[in-house]
């Protein structure tokens, strides 16, 4: 069974990213050292690396059930991304990024209930995400879908401290 390439909520559309997304995606968070400063992917400092990551995206629709999703308003502007990561085969990583004129307004709540949707749709058991230890809004919203913290851990956060592993913690849901 395949995910749905499109996803719709009350306020979002969630699609598989496409080429054409490059240049928007770039401009909008991926380039942004305020955006990407908690993520376990480094900053995008060129198109090219956009690319590799809409190559990434395709190999990994293309390998598994499910792979990233772009976050758009239902105006049709991007807002950011989210997605599954397969780690298993009823497991799966999720997380989500926003731009910054996007925070504050509920849009990763919506985005990540939307990935929980489909994970249990896909009989996925386990859900988790891996959270700076330091970025408790990001903590709020996971507890706020119902992800409980289930481990201290470390990490790489390659935009805050390059080559370094440094403190996170490991959130899980059991999903079906």
């Amino acid at each position: 069974m395949k995910a749905p390439e499109r996803v719709e909520t009350l306020r979002l559309l969630l699609r598989r990213p496409v080429l054409a997304d490059t240049d928007s995606i770039y401009d909008r968070y991926a380039s942004d050292p305020e955006v990407t400063r908690f993520l376990s992917w480094p900053r995008h400092r060129s198109i090219d690396d956009t690319r590799t990551f809409i190559q990434f995206s395709d190999a990994q629709w293309c390998s598994y059930a499910a792979g990233p999703y772009l976050i758009e308003s239902r105006s049709g502007l991007l807002l950011g991304g989210t997605g599954l990561e397969f780690t298993a085969a009823h497991q799966a990583a999720t997380g989500y990024v926003l731009a910054r004129d996007a925070w504050g307004q509920g849009y990763a709540t919506e985005a990540l209930i939307a990935m929980i949707d489909v994970a249990r749709k896909l009989s996925i058991r386990e859900l988790h995400a891996v959270c700076h230890a330091k970025h408790t809004v990001s903590q709020r919203v996971l507890q706020k879908c119902g992800f409980s913290c289930n481990a201290n851990t470390c990490a790489d956060f390659p935009n805050l401290s390059p080559g370094l592993r440094v403190d996170a913690l490991r959130y899980q849901l059991v999903v079906a």
